[in-house]
């Protein structure tokens, strides 16, 4: 099972990494935590929805974009705040 995920190059250190396949593409979900002081910068990757993935554990490479997201809190912003966020990704065609 990966412990990590790369988006565009941004390590990403994952729990509960899920792979299969939708309609032919690729799909990996994952859990990860992210801190106050790493907020800004993952959600601003996030928001990009395009994405170079790679898990090096999986042998895994491919384009994709988000399918679907959730986060256990809105507001990061205060100071040793620490959120869950679920991510899955879909290769794109």
């Amino acid at each position: 099972m990966a412990n990590s995920v790369f988006l565009n190059d941004t390590k990403i250190m994952v729990r509960d990494f899920q792979q299969t396949t939708v309609n032919g593409r690729r799909q990996i979900s994952f859990l990860f935590q992210v801190e106050h002081k790493d907020y800004h910068d993952i959600t601003t990757l996030l928001y990009k929805n395009d994405f170079d993935v790679k898990v090096p554990e999986e042998k895994l490479s491919f384009r994709a974009s988000i399918s679907n997201y959730s986060t256990s809190v809105t507001n990061l912003y205060e100071e040793n705040a620490v959120g869950d966020f679920y991510l899955e990704l879909t290769e794109k065609e």
